[in-house]
């Protein structure tokens, strides 16, 4: 299982079919943990999003802008020192820098325990360090099937500094494909069922 930061930097349009109409969603600033908003999973069928529906989650609102800070004040320095990309070991990412961390300032704990409490079973354990992806303006992910050794059966990820769209392809039928809605400030977790799909 693996955690990932995400510090995205563009926004492209929404998709066709979504699961139910959208859920409530409590703020993070109100103490209470930030509802799945089904409403921003949307694909190229009703059929495969109730599917996948349940394998996939985003939550709105789940950090505020003073815990997007936190994390940008901890990584920026690391960050900087980084030039942005455009080859990858396997060709999978144009246009990034990446680091990854294994100890964090209290305020960005906190955010981490708080993500583990909801997107990992108790006691499970983590995949090595957090991993922060940071794309540029013209950065782009390319089409990849993460491994289940390197990543495990669950990722989860921070949406930062910007709304985004993860989309899901079946690796053998392009026509079958999932968008996650990543609103800045979202968390987004997949498990196993939608791994086998490309993003």
């Amino acid at each position: 299982m693996k955690l990932l930061l995400n510090v995205l930097k563009r926004i492209h349009k929404p998709a066709v079919y979504s699961s139910q109409p959208r859920c409530r969603s409590s703020s993070a600033r109100s103490g209470l943990l930030p509802l799945r908003d089904e409403a921003l999973i949307v694909g190229s069928n009703p059929e495969l999003v109730q599917r996948l529906g349940p394998q996939v989650e985003v939550r709105t609102g789940f950090i505020t802008e003073e815990e997007e800070g936190a994390f940008m004040k901890e990584l920026e320095l690391g960050l900087k020192k980084k030039r942005y990309e455009f080859d990858h070991w396997d060709d999978a990412i144009h246009g990034y820098r990446e680091t990854e961390r294994v100890m964090w300032g209290e305020r960005c704990e906190e955010v981490l325990s708080r993500v583990r409490s909801v997107a990992f079973p108790e006691g499970s354990p983590l995949l090595g360090p957090v991993h922060i992806l940071d794309l540029d303006k013209t950065g782009y992910i390319k089409p990849h099937i993460d491994s289940v050794k390197f990543c495990g059966s669950t990722i989860a990820g921070l949406s930062l500094l910007s709304d985004s769209i993860m989309r899901l392809v079946k690796e053998d039928d392009a026509e079958e494909w999932l968008d996650l809605l990543l609103p800045r400030f979202s968390l987004y977790i997949l498990r196993s069922s939608v791994m086998s799909y490309s993003c």
